[in-house]
Formats: structure tokens, sequence, C-alpha cells
């Protein structure tokens, strides 16, 4: 009897193996709603950058003085996560070129987009400024094809084409609506910057963790732009007085406090954990909807509201992004679908050391 039931012991590998993929079934589908809410989280509190930083340019603040203490907080609150994921990784710093990432990631997607953002914000509607920025994943399209020889096939040239049409519904050049030129100049510029985030951002080479390199980088950020200001480089203006959000009047310290705490950290932390839950396509997607929601906070905190015409630019812009994504190379998504299910027997043994190194 007892050697029966040791016998089939050994000889059934293959009902244990299948108790693990019934056993993650369920996990997966919990990391995938989990996932999409963290990145609609992520998508809504970015989102509230605009409306919030606009109150504060009413009363005076200059773009690169609310630009950065957003950053300067956002990274203090990081640095902690930060520290603790790089127990042990400290000699990445030392890699070459690792140093050079940082710093280009702080200062053009992080320090250089928001404030090019918050220019435009002085000149433009919010929603307005932000559909402007998201042309962005175009540049990228563009940059690969030049830069790499990525040609693009027929639904990417798509994209780009609704995104061109939807920038000059954005632009109401059809119309009797006046924009801004230097809003706009300053929109693209931001566009500019959201797509060295992405080039930059895909590069893993130098090995640091996101939390990490965020943290990193936002610091480097918010030194450059503190010490653009003590220069007299850019204006750096603050003001004590109270800030008018939806119809109330909120000391300044809330204003800065949400773009610093809720802004930028909690939206970048959110963005990061729904990447690891959802993979950098599928949450990119989701967070296309950071549009919509600043466009909801811009009516809901300063009832502001874009043209319908306008909306409806940014709409195509949105779909011609939206397209460009889905048209990415075959190859690349692939690679990082496939080794999953090897993994699965894995992931339920160490779940937590599993998700760590996929960020």
């Amino acid at each position: 009897m007892a050697t029966s039931s040791t016998g089939p012991t050994p000889s059934s590998p293959t009902p244990s193996s299948r108790t693990p993929t019934l056993t993650t079934r369920p996990s997966a589908r919990r990391l995938l709603v989990v996932g999409l809410l963290l990145a609609v989280v992520s998508a809504a509190t970015f989102g509230t950058a605009g409306a919030v930083a606009k109150g504060l340019l009413v009363q005076g603040w200059s773009p690169a003085a609310a630009v950065t203490l957003r950053i300067l907080i956002g990274a203090l609150v990081l640095m902690v996560p930060a520290v603790v994921s790089m127990r042990g990784r400290w000699h990445l710093l030392r890699r070459p070129g690792t140093l050079a990432h940082i710093g280009i990631f702080g200062g053009l997607a992080v320090a250089g987009c928001q404030l090019f953002y918050f220019l435009a914000v002085e000149q433009l509607s919010v929603g307005v400024a932000l559909m402007l920025e998201y042309l962005g994943p175009i540049l990228v399209v563009a940059w690969l094809w030049l830069m790499h020889g990525q040609r693009p096939r027929t639904l990417t040239v798509a994209g780009v084409v609704l995104a061109l049409v939807g920038l000059l519904l954005v632009l109401d050049v059809l119309g009797d609506v006046q924009v801004n030129t230097a809003g706009v100049v300053w929109g693209l510029l931001a566009a500019v910057g959201l797509a060295v985030f992405f080039v930059i951002g895909a590069d893993e080479s130098n090995g640091l963790p996101p939390v990490a390199f965020s943290a990193f980088g936002m610091a480097i950020g918010a030194v450059a732009l503190a010490l653009a200001g003590l220069l007299r480089v850019v204006p750096f203006r603050v003001s004590t007085e109270p800030v008018a959000l939806a119809g109330a009047q909120l000391p300044w310290w809330v204003p800065v406090l949400w773009l610093g705490v809720v802004a930028a950290a909690v939206a970048y932390v959110a963005g990061i954990a729904a990447n690891r839950r959802l993979g950098a396509k599928v949450a990119s997607f989701v967070g296309l909807t950071e549009v919509m929601f600043a466009v909801l906070w811009a009516w809901l905190l300063l009832g502001e509201l874009p043209a319908p015409v306008q909306l409806l630019g940014g709409l195509l812009i949105l779909a011609g992004v939206m397209a460009v994504k889905a048209d990415e190379r075959p190859g690349e998504p692939h690679p990082e679908v496939e080794p999953l299910p090897e993994v699965e027997p894995l992931a339920d043994a160490q779940p937590l050391a599993d998700a760590q190194p996929s960020a």
C-alpha cells in the first residue's frame, strides 16, 4: 500500500504541472484587472496636472516654478522605494552610459516635457495643450524610421494621417477660434519631450529598476530646473495667493502638494505597477485616456472645455496614436509574451520575486 502510494508520486509531474496552470489562470486574471485599474488611476492622476497647475499660473506662478516643485516633491516621495529597489544594484550606476541615460531622461523627458507642457497650458486650454503633447508617439515612428530603418507600414501611415488631421482640427485652422502660436510651439516641444520619454524609457540596457530610474531622473530634472531658475534662464516666480479651483479658494500649498504627490509620485508609481502587470503595449493604450481625463478635470476644476471641432481633432489624434501602437512590429511583443507560460510554474513558487525583476 505504501509502495503503491509512493509509486504514482514520482510519476506524477504531469498532474503537478497542471495544478500551477489552474492556479495561475485566476491569478493572471486578477493581475489583468488590477493592472487595468492601476493604468486608469495613473492616467487620471496625470490628467490632473494641467488643470491644477493652471490655477497656480493664474495667480502669478511661473511654469518653471510649478513644474520644479512638482518634480522635486515627486522625486522625494519616490526616493525611498527607489533606494530599496537599488539594494545590491548600485554598481549599475557605474556602467558606461547609465548616467547619460538618466540625465537625458531627467532633462528632456521629465523636466523638458513638463515645462513645455506647462508653458503651453499658460497660452492654451489644458485639453488642447495635452492633445498637442500626445503627438509624441508619432515622432517616435519618425525616429525609428530615420534612425533604425523601421519603415512604417500601412496601418502606421494611416495612424499618422489621422493624427495630423486631428492636429489641424485642434488648431481649428478652418474656423475662427484663435489659437496662440507660442502655445502651439510649446505644445509641440512637449511632444518632443514625450517622444524622448518613450525612446529612453524603452531602453533597459542600464538595468536600473523603473522606480529608481524614474526617481533619479526626476531628481536631476528638478535640479536642472532649479539651476535654470537661479541663473534666470527661465522666470521663477511663486505666489502665496489662494488658488481658485472648482469654485473654491484653496491655500497655495494644496495644489502644489497635489502636483507633487498625486500628479507626479502616485501617477508614476501607478503607471510603473500597471506596466508590470499589463506590459508596455496594453498599458500605453489605457494611458491614452489621460487626454480625456485632462479635458474632464479642466472642465470640473476650471470650467473650460475645447470647442467641439477641437474635441473631434483630439479624438482623431487618439485614434491615430492607437493605430500606430496597434501596428507595432510583431517581433517585439511576441518575445515578451511567449516566455511567460514557461515561467508560470515558478511564478507560483515566488510571485513577488518574479514580479520585481520583470518590472
